[in-house]
């Protein structure tokens, strides 16, 4: 009778522990996923980039700020930048520009940036900076705050012709880089004029006739070299400033009538200038019968080819023909011995 009782508590005993067994292992199954799910949780969480520098509070406790910037890159690219590189290194650094377009104004620099645009290797400023002539005041930290960012390879640039009048400019360029290379687009200096007189009448429509401006008395066929429309187109003199700072070799000059004739042939001369490789080449313009210049073909994702704004390519007013002659014969000296400084013969009549 004892036997019987013992043997039935055990077999009872034996039957609870067996429909445990699965309930434990059902419990350690459902541990163990808990867990992987955690981790692969914490994993998939962008972690904060932390740019060298950054404040100790901010690199122990984490910054919403550099969370950010890993949203945003992750929006922009779909790449994710190493943990332990600031994202601003991905988008490369701002620096002094390499190059610059020093001159002239009415030349065709505003066409000659355009074209540079289109070669992946040159970022450059979108206004004129004006840094040499205008703000020098505010600093070189200042002017490297609007150069755009560059990776390696790529060329900065900027754009503003009057530094090529301006006395103080070659000296203040030099302190920056002496290495520099100076670009300027040089064009007919009667046509310039004509050009230059054009755009200022199409703001001041009450603006004395060109020929008033241009002589200081007409019966004298005094030309008033204190007008800028007649200044700027003796080259030879503003040349004669830059050299005493720069050498011959660190420019090149480039012909407005052949970028608007030959718009290629001039690009592959300034990229060659640049160290740049071939990549503005003929089959990116066209020529606009109604402009009377070049513009670039319809990029990729563009509906519309791209040509220089409204306020390129104005109707010149007419001009008499005394006034054109006599303009020639006060330029020629001064083309002549630009002709002799630079080694070019731009076959200005």
């Amino acid at each position: 009778m004892g036997c019987s009782r013992w043997r039935a508590a055990l077999n009872f005993g034996h039957l609870k522990a067996q429909s445990r067994l699965p309930v434990f292992l059902t419990m350690i199954l459902l541990f163990t996923y808990l867990c992987y799910c955690l981790s692969s949780r914490c994993d998939a969480l962008p972690r904060p980039v932390f740019s060298i520098g950054a404040p100790a509070a901010e690199r122990l406790l984490g910054s919403p700020v550099p969370l950010l910037r890993h949203r945003l890159a992750d929006s922009a690219g779909g790449l994710r930048p190493p943990d332990n590189i600031s994202v601003s290194n991905n988008f490369g650094s701002k620096k002094f520009p390499q190059a610059i377009i020093i001159g002239v104004k009415k030349g065709g620099t505003r066409a000659l940036l355009e074209f540079l645009r289109v070669h992946p290797d040159v970022r450059a400023v979108g206004a004129e900076p004006h840094f040499f002539d205008r703000c020098y005041d505010k600093g070189l930290g200042w002017y490297r705050s609007l150069m755009p960012r560059t990776l390696e390879g790529q060329i900065t640039m900027e754009k503003t012709p009057s530094y090529f009048i301006t006395k103080e400019a070659p000296r203040r360029v030099h302190a920056m880089s002496r290495h520099t290379k100076l670009i300027v687009v040089v064009r007919d200096p009667v046509t310039r004029a004509i050009s230059d007189y054009t755009q200022t009448l199409s703001k001041s429509p009450g603006l004395p006739s060109f020929q008033n401006l241009a002589f200081r008395n007409d019966s004298a066929a005094l030309i008033d070299t204190s007008w800028s429309a007649v200044r700027i187109g003796i080259y030879a003199k503003h040349l004669e400033n830059w050299l005493r700072y720069f050498p011959l070799s660190r420019f090149l000059f480039v012909s407005g009538e052949r970028l608007v004739t030959d718009p290629a042939g001039e690009m592959g001369r300034v990229q060659d200038f640049l160290g740049l490789k071939r990549v503005v080449t003929d089959k990116h313009f066209y020529f606009n019968q109604t402009k009377g210049f070049p513009c670039l073909k319809k990029p990729e994702g563009s509906s519309q080819p791209r040509c220089l704004g409204k306020s390129k390519g104005r109707p010149h007013p007419q001009i008499p023909t005394e006034v054109l002659l006599r303009l020639r014969d006060f330029y020629r000296p001064f083309n002549l011995k630009f002709y002799q400084m630079t080694g070019q013969d731009f076959g200005w009549s």
